[in-house]
């Protein structure tokens, strides 16, 4: 089969190449991919890849072959799906525990755009607890986890402020009901939780912004920058305040469960998968390089039909 293959060269750093067909486990299905879609975090890794890895974690499609042991989706059905890799190519094997169905009111393109940043989102304000009627600052609300995170928390009644530097990207977040900044200094505060996923300078300044006993629940870094905290700066700061790490992989819920719950959101209008850019996946190459470059904004999806 067809697959993307990284290159280790950094101007071009994957190519179509042979590889060869999956063989599923017991408990995975063979996907036949008509979509996917392009995380920055695998443009990161494809920067130094690992031995023998293939960059692919967001895809939708076909079954071709259901699980041996009788789980997940039957032959037939159309299915979103988050395999741990592999899936820039023409088949994935994925667990399926990792796989959900799609319903006819939504595409695979809007479903390709899901998981990863979808996961994200959801999974990072369920462990934020109850967001009704708390302030809230955003950072890194740029991105496709910002952009789900801002519609999910204005929705359930946050009083939500996203910083984006982005105009146009702001005005999208406004139509959710977000108060947009373009730096977390314009943010006026203070705030019972930040959401902060820059690092850098970003995560310091934010801080300073709680309420005493506030929480900040750091879930990236994509300033790539690292982050100094300086003791007496916290002091000085709100009392008692909590920074924790977050991770969307700590989780004791399989990805179909919150998959499902992504998708029916999606089929009843209740949220929106923002797609910059749809393109035949043999461009991926210099979509890749459009996103390291930021020039798509939104979720770009590469498409095999």
């Amino acid at each position: 089969m067809k697959a993307y293959i990284p290159t280790g060269h950094p101007g071009r750093t994957v190519g179509l190449g042979e590889a060869p067909q999956p063989e599923p486990r017991a408990d995975e299905l063979l996907v036949k991919v008509d979509a996917y879609s392009v995380n920055r975090g695998e443009t990161f890794l494809l920067e130094d890849p690992p031995p023998g890895w293939r960059p692919g974690k967001d895809v939708a499609g076909l079954v071709v072959q259901a699980a041996a042991d009788g789980s997940g989706p039957a032959v037939g059905q159309r299915v979103v799906a988050h395999p741990p890799a592999s899936g820039w190519a023409e088949y994935v094997a994925v667990p399926a525990s990792a796989a959900a169905r799609l319903p006819e009111q939504v595409t695979t393109v809007q479903a390709a755009a899901l998981p990863l940043a979808g996961l994200t989102a959801l999974r990072l304000l369920r462990a934020a607890g109850a967001v009704a009627g708390r302030r809230i600052l955003l950072t890194g609300a740029s991105g496709g986890v910002g952009h789900y995170v801002t519609e999910l928390a204005a929705a359930a009644g946050a009083e939500l402020t996203a910083v984006s530097r982005s105009a146009e990207r702001g005005a999208r977040l406004a139509g959710f009901g977000a108060t947009v900044v373009p730096e977390v200094t314009d943010a006026a505060g203070p705030f019972d939780l930040v959401l902060e996923s820059t690092g850098g300078r970003a995560l310091p300044l934010a801080l300073k912004r709680l309420v005493p006993r506030g929480e900040v629940i750091w879930f990236g870094q994509a300033s790539r920058e690292p982050v100094t905290l300086d003791f007496f700066d916290l002091l000085r700061g709100p009392v008692s305040a909590t920074v924790r790490h977050f991770s969307y992989a700590d989780c004791d819920r399989p990805p179909a469960a919150d998959l499902r719950t992504l998708v029916r959101l999606v089929a009843t209008g209740r949220l929106h998968p923002e797609i910059g850019l749809v393109a035949d996946w043999r461009r991926t190459p210099d979509v890749l390089t459009d996103l390291r470059e930021r020039r798509v904004r939104g979720n770009a999806v590469l498409t095999l039909s």
